[in-house]
């Protein structure tokens, strides 16, 4: 794992144990994910980051709003995977970030506890999930 990686785990570690962001963690983050982190942050201030959670099995997956005119939803793992264009394109392809913007919001309100939970049956988790 590289060092901004590492950094960055140990950061998200500590806002998730005290659910919230001091001013050196938010430079940290800021460091590490430049203009991603500021769009994820407008995308959780709008509370566009659901966690889609089956029952009775308590698996989740997030499910993001984009920030086009179009508003497209994308289902993401914060730690492996996005749905957009973005995470193919930056992430996988060049190398470029470490995250997309979709994962840093679902990210961020997760460990802020700022997600809006949804309850889902397993078979219609199992549905979403296919369809990626």
């Amino acid at each position: 794992m590289s060092a901004s990686k590492l950094v960055a785990e140990s950061v998200w570690k500590s806002i998730e144990s005290t659910r919230s962001v001091t001013e050196d963690q938010l430079s940290i983050l800021h460091f590490l994910f430049g203009k991603n982190l500021e769009r994820a942050t407008r995308i959780v201030d709008q509370r566009g980051v659901k966690k889609l959670s089956g029952e009775p099995s308590g698996r989740s997956i997030f499910q993001v709003l984009g920030e086009s005119r179009r508003k497209e939803e994308y289902f993401c793992f914060p730690e492996h995977y996005c749905a957009c264009y973005s995470f193919f394109y930056d992430i996988v392809n060049k190398g470029e970030q470490l995250c997309c913007k979709h994962q840093l919001a679902a990210r961020l309100a997760a460990a802020l506890g700022a997600c809006v939970e949804v309850k889902v049956s397993d078979e219609q988790l199992a549905q979403l999930l296919a369809k990626l």
